[in-house]
């Protein structure tokens, strides 16, 4: 039960948010083995003119940050993630160097969803 949460630092496009959307999905089933049914996608678009790196504003870039349960996944896996995810918005979007993957491993016990954290799931699992 993913969530990833994707600021783009370019024009507001209600089709470049499905397509980046619909591929990050792809990549998370791919890479990090999640359900497709059960991650959501949280994105909102920055005007490129409220976006600074290093003082300078108006390149196109991006923040992905997914939310996953601690340790559900390898390290080769996330590692696979960040540089999948990194390569598809640049290839769509042709991001400033400064763009970020940034993958967060929660607790089990810290999260969940439907009034269950993840812990409590796997434990009625058992």
């Amino acid at each position: 039960m993913p969530i990833l949460t994707v600021l783009l630092g370019v024009a507001a496009d209600d089709a470049l948010a499905t397509a980046v959307a619909d591929e990050l999905l792809d990549i998370t089933v791919d890479t990090l083995h999640k359900r497709r049914d059960l991650t959501a996608v949280a994105l909102q678009f920055v005007p490129p003119g409220q976006w600074f790196i290093g003082g300078q504003a108006g390149a196109p870039t991006a923040f992905v940050e997914i939310r996953i349960s601690a340790g559900s996944n390898r390290p080769e896996e996330i590692a696979a993630f960040v540089a999948a995810g990194h390569r598809a918005l640049d290839a769509r979007l042709g991001l400033h160097a400064v763009s970020y993957v940034q993958v967060q491993e929660v607790p089990a016990a810290h999260w969940g969803w439907g009034g269950r954290t993840q812990a409590a799931r796997a434990a009625a699992a058992c």
